[in-house]
């Protein structure tokens, strides 16, 4: 990579930076743009300069949206009285493309990790706060994910709401056996949290 021209090896190098992203994958981009016309490729810098100004957080629920409140928290057929708190906006992507869950969200920014400094003062907890302080919800489902810091944060999540709002009952995500996985594959965490969590049929 030493030997690139300066201005290709500064776009490597700026997409290289992207998580996810190698030197020989920002190397295949980057070449791809320069393929493209001028035009198309000028319209992928100008959507990116863009991306910036024409995206906000919504006030309600902090997820990316392009006017405040979102599509999702100005649908009057939602369900008011369900909030679901998941991480970051691409878990509430994911719950959304499965059409199941019709309440309404809330958008933590990210996961208690002490080890990396971060701690509740950098979550929307202020603003967790404030929506259950409207009142209407009734149950709070915490869609998490099963990693050591989604642990912690979901118990300091549920010491909150127990101390401060009593009346919110707090569920999560089911956790344990995939369907179409065999018990004999799986490890012994996901049997535990299986065996906790076990359901009557």
């Amino acid at each position: 990579m030493q030997n690139l021209p300066g201005p290709l090896k500064e776009v490597v190098d700026q997409l290289s930076g992207l998580p996810g992203i190698g030197p020989k994958s920002a190397l295949r981009i980057a070449l791809t743009l320069l393929k493209m016309p001028r035009e198309k490729a000028g319209g992928v810098g100008q959507s990116i300069i863009e991306l910036r100004e024409r995206l906000c957080l919504c006030e309600q629920c902090a997820c990316l949206a392009e006017s405040s409140p979102c599509a999702i928290c100005a649908d009057p057929s939602r369900d008011d009285a369900q909030l679901c708190v998941v991480p970051e906006w691409d878990a509430l992507l994911a719950m959304e493309d499965m059409g199941v869950y019709r309440g309404k969200y809330l958008v933590l920014g990210g996961l208690l990790s002490p080890l990396d400094g971060v701690d509740p003062s950098q979550l929307e907890v202020d603003r967790l706060r404030s929506r259950l302080s409207e009142g209407g919800i009734s149950e709070m489902i915490l869609a998490l994910g099963a990693t050591l810091d989604a642990e912690a944060t979901a118990s300091y999540i549920k010491n909150l709401v127990e101390t401060e709002f009593p009346g919110v009952s707090v569920s999560r995500l089911a956790q344990g056996i995939p369907i179409g996985a065999e018990v004999k594959f799986m490890d012994k965490e996901t049997l535990k949290q299986s065996l906790v969590h076990r359901q009557k049929i």
